[in-house]
């Protein structure tokens, strides 16, 4: 191109870049005019940012003729083109938005020249493809570099999250990452896969209407899920059942590795997830004490081993949750649930030492269920709630276990020697 390249010399060159300097201003003008007859979002766009395209537009004509001028200048072509842009245009307007003001500003190009010299309309063919390669390459950078960003700020968000020290500009930190959830929160601890695919955790979520927060420490996999709006049909009166936290856990459990999972407690809001993450995190440390764990488990299902392991939440949540209901409703039913926990669960042992029939006995424990939630007639929650007895009887003087047989008949010796 240098000397001679069909047909056209040196002379007929600079007689061709005389002519494209002195039309640039119009094709500039023509290409504006352009795009606001057939980019309906260009149209649409504050004055400002429309000022800023078209200066994008211009600088694309005037780095084509330096181009022309010298084509050993591809490298810089992107930096020349998009330098007169300012940031957060290239925030606003996507990639696919580029390629269109890219193919209006050729075809404006290409038709005002085409009559001049094949040989210019090849160059603006092959300037073409290297100014969209360059708008892809930019792109492609930016959304690296937020991508990097976002995965730093989510793990800052769930570090956070995790050790309790969320501050005022946490939920601004969460909106920034674009969670989607609302409402309720829970937090899943297990142990990271060898080969994580975090991108397909997010699909899995999306597709049961959830958001997840992912954070990776070590050997340890933390999500922190919320619920996503559900999408309603039109005419549907009714919107779509949500899953519960369980069920949403199950369905992510094969993006963990092996090992114990444990589902922490449900909260309102995700600015309230520290608590459901600390009683997960404290499950996850002691899952191991329970030989047949579910995979997953909820964290409340380990308060036991929780509590002998020294976790104070765990201790205060059997107490809180078991015992001082119990207490506050009846002190008939903290009484024969003692009574029944120390005879082996035998019906007929506790009726006999309280001097009452059977059914009595059923009865107080099918009341107790409906009190606390809990069936004493289960091995893994009569487990549960001789632990909340316990840790009961140690907090104070007002919760001393009453000895069996002062519910009916004060005056029965106790059945162990005191």
């Amino acid at each position: 191109m240098a000397s001679t390249t069909n047909g056209e010399g040196i002379a007929g060159k600079r007689e061709t870049l005389a002519w494209l300097r002195r039309i640039s201003g119009d094709l500039a003008t023509a290409t504006t005019t352009r795009l606001e007859e057939t980019l309906p979002w260009y149209a649409d766009m504050p004055p400002g940012r429309r000022s800023a395209v078209g200066l994008v537009a211009q600088a694309g004509i005037t780095s084509f003729i330096s181009w022309f001028e010298n084509p050993s200048s591809t490298p810089w072509i992107a930096a020349d083109v998009f330098a007169a842009a300012p940031r957060e245009l290239l925030r606003s307007v996507s990639l696919q938005q580029t390629l269109q003001l890219i193919r209006v500003t050729v075809q404006v190009t290409e038709e005002r020249v085409a009559g001049r010299s094949e040989h210019l309309r090849e160059a603006i063919l092959l300037y073409s493809r290297d100014v969209a390669f360059a708008a892809a390459d930019v792109y492609a950078r930016a959304a690296e570099a937020r991508g990097l960003w976002d995965a730093r700020l989510e793990a800052l968000v769930v570090d956070s999250i995790l050790t309790g020290e969320a501050d005022d500009e946490l939920p601004s930190r969460i909106a920034a990452l674009g969670w989607h959830g609302h409402g309720e929160v829970s937090v899943l601890v297990g142990t990271t896969p060898p080969q994580l695919d975090v991108d397909h955790l997010r699909r899995t979520a999306r597709k049961l209407h959830a958001d997840v927060l992912i954070g990776v420490q070590g050997s340890r996999l933390v999500l922190v899920i919320g619920r996503a709006e559900l999408p309603r049909t039109e005419g549907d009166e009714q919107p779509e059942p949500e899953l519960s936290f369980y069920d949403l856990a199950v369905r992510l459990e094969p993006g963990f590795g092996s090992g114990h999972l444990v589902l922490g407690p449900t909260v309102s809001a995700l600015v309230e997830a520290g608590q459901s993450a600390r009683a997960a995190l404290a499950g996850f440390a002691v899952a191991r004490s329970w030989r047949h764990a579910p995979r997953p488990v909820e964290a409340d299902d380990l308060l036991p081993e929780r509590a002998l392991a020294g976790d104070p939440l765990a201790k205060a949540t059997l107490v809180e949750r078991i015992f001082r209901p119990l207490q506050a409703h009846s002190s008939d039913l903290v009484t024969t649930l003692w009574t029944y926990l120390d005879s082996g669960r035998s019906l007929e042992a506790t009726a006999r030492e309280l001097f009452v029939h059977p059914n009595t006995v059923r009865y107080r424990l099918k009341r107790v269920s409906e009190v606390i939630g809990w069936d004493a007639t289960g091995a893994r929650e009569a487990l549960i709630l001789q632990s909340a007895l316990i840790l009961g009887s140690v907090a104070g003087p007002d919760a001393a276990r009453r000895r069996p047989g002062t519910l009916s008949t004060p005056n029965k010796r106790p059945s162990y020697s005191s």
